[in-house]
């Protein structure tokens, strides 16, 4: 009798060691592989999934998008400028079964794929173009890395250039580059400003070439803006227009 129910103890661990090994929950996010004796089976998931202990292997595989930092590369820009430049890729998996049995580790190759194909993109693009069209840039390496990763399974939905560290020789060349630049709108706005006036200052004259009388008033309001101003004295030369019918009379009394 003791034989029998240390032979049903042994029995029940048992069956509770291969349930335990069969029975596997997934979550909402996760897919599982499964191999049966070496043989792809299919793509199960999520919740709960049975596995046949022993005879089946199963890999998890997160469908969750992956934010990875590339390291920052040693670049040389299409006119010879060394460049140190990072960037950020995001990525998700999109066909499990791929991701396992086309690459060996897809987050290794992804890796090794965006750093190479940063060098060689950004190399192929000048200075100028890596700083003022970024966006253009981000969506090239973009539709690259994505063609090359399609086969994997793994889909790359953005790659942003994240930082460019210029070398000290080239930021000081920059420098001087943009505050010549500044001083260049600078001169030029200030010679639109003289010119604008001087054509003020030919309209005024037309004006008062066809009247003369607006000359006098002109001087009359000078006079009246200089005498508000207060211990001063100011000697004011009288146009002669204003004296002319005073000389005519006396000529004409002579």
């Amino acid at each position: 009798m003791e034989v029998f129910g240390a032979f049903i103890f042994v029995l029940i661990i048992f069956v509770v060691i291969i349930v335990s090994n069969a029975v596997r929950i997934l979550r909402e996010y996760e897919r599982g592989i499964v191999f049966r004796l070496g043989r792809l089976i299919g793509v199960k998931g999520p919740g709960i999934i049975f596995l046949w202990p022993v005879v089946d292997r199963m890999v998890k595989v997160s469908l969750r998008t992956v934010v990875m930092d590339v390291p920052p590369q040693d670049i040389i820009t299409k006119d010879n400028v060394s460049l140190k430049v990072n960037a950020v890729i995001y990525f998700r998996v999109v066909q499990p079964d791929k991701a396992v049995v086309e690459v060996e580790n897809y987050l290794f190759a992804t890796s090794q794929l965006a750093q190479t194909t940063l060098r060689s993109i950004l190399g192929q693009s000048a200075l100028d173009d890596l700083l003022a069209e970024r966006d253009k840039i981000n969506g090239e390496l973009q539709k690259i890395m994505d063609f090359h990763t399609e086969p994997w399974g793994v889909k790359i939905s953005n790659v942003e250039v994240k930082q460019i560290d210029l070398p000290p020789e080239m930021q000081r060349a920059m420098a001087r580059q943009a505050e010549a630049e500044r001083e260049r709108r600078a001169k030029v706005i200030h010679a639109e400003g003289e010119f604008q006036a001087s054509q003020k200052l030919a309209d005024a004259a037309q004006v008062i070439e066809a009247h003369p009388i607006a000359l006098q008033l002109r001087y009359l309001q000078t006079l009246t803006e200089v005498a508000s101003e207060k211990n001063s004295t100011t000697i004011f030369p009288v146009p002669i227009d204003l004296i002319a019918p005073f000389l005519e009379a006396w000529k004409k009394k002579q």
